[in-house]
């Protein structure tokens, strides 16, 4: 997943940048409003940690001009103000969730995954097709009884395709959300992973998961019949 980071105090934002990209989060930072409104309007983010005071364009100007927009993209605000009456404010705003600081960084990831679960419209972290079991929250992943060993990437990557299921995927979207902007396009290890995980995945079952579409990218899907390759 590939979340966009936005606070100006720069001790801060290290300390969580690292944390999160430990957790295997793709993370850009932006450490004003207006460079986290020209980032937001063109790159592709799931979801948007957006501090309330900033410099140039504060959280609140940001989530007017981006909603005026109509981009849905889902952010949580982040800010030491904390009464109902910010609270309230923030969310007509537009924010999907809101947490005061100092926070546990515990606490962020779970809003983190809250959010992104709530608004790609799964009900809970457990989500089985046909045969196949992942527990999102847990990183766990079983098929037919047979528990299933991804890396941190393998697990990301299946958990963007699991979020974006029975819809064609391209390679370009998969290296958007898995990786910041220092990522080599030009390398195939989108290529590699794709490889590894449907080995993993799809190995011995009759009904196939991950399929590619010739010239599209990916798709996730029960329902589908042989690649388009």
């Amino acid at each position: 997943m590939r979340l966009l980071y936005v606070e100006d105090d720069e001790r801060l934002a290290k300390a969580v940048k690292r944390g999160l990209e430990e957790e295997r989060y793709a993370v850009d930072w932006a450490m004003d409003g207006e460079e986290a409104l020209f980032q937001a309007e063109n790159c592709s983010y799931d979801l948007i940690l957006l501090d309330r005071m900033l410099p140039r364009m504060n959280g609140m100007e940001f989530l007017q001009a981006f909603r005026s927009k109509g981009y849905r993209t889902p952010v949580i605000l982040l800010t030491a103000l904390g009464t109902v009456a910010e609270r309230v404010e923030g969310f007509n705003y537009g924010a999907d969730d809101y947490l005061v600081k100092p926070f546990a960084f515990e606490e962020l990831l779970v809003r983190i995954r809250s959010v992104i679960r709530r608004c790609s419209g799964l009900a809970n972290d457990r989500v089985e097709i046909a045969d196949l079991v992942v527990d999102l929250d847990r990183k766990w992943v079983c098929r037919n009884t047979r528990t299933i060993e991804l890396t941190a990437r393998e697990f990301s990557m299946l958990e963007y395709l699991i979020h974006n299921r029975d819809r064609v995927i391209s390679r370009a979207q998969l290296i958007g959300h898995l990786y910041d902007d220092s990522f080599d396009k030009d390398s195939n290890l989108i290529d590699v992973f794709i490889h590894k995980l449907r080995k993993k995945i799809d190995s011995g079952s009759p009904v196939k998961l991950i399929h590619t579409v010739r010239g599209a990218g990916y798709l996730f899907s029960a329902t589908r019949g042989e690649d388009a390759v």
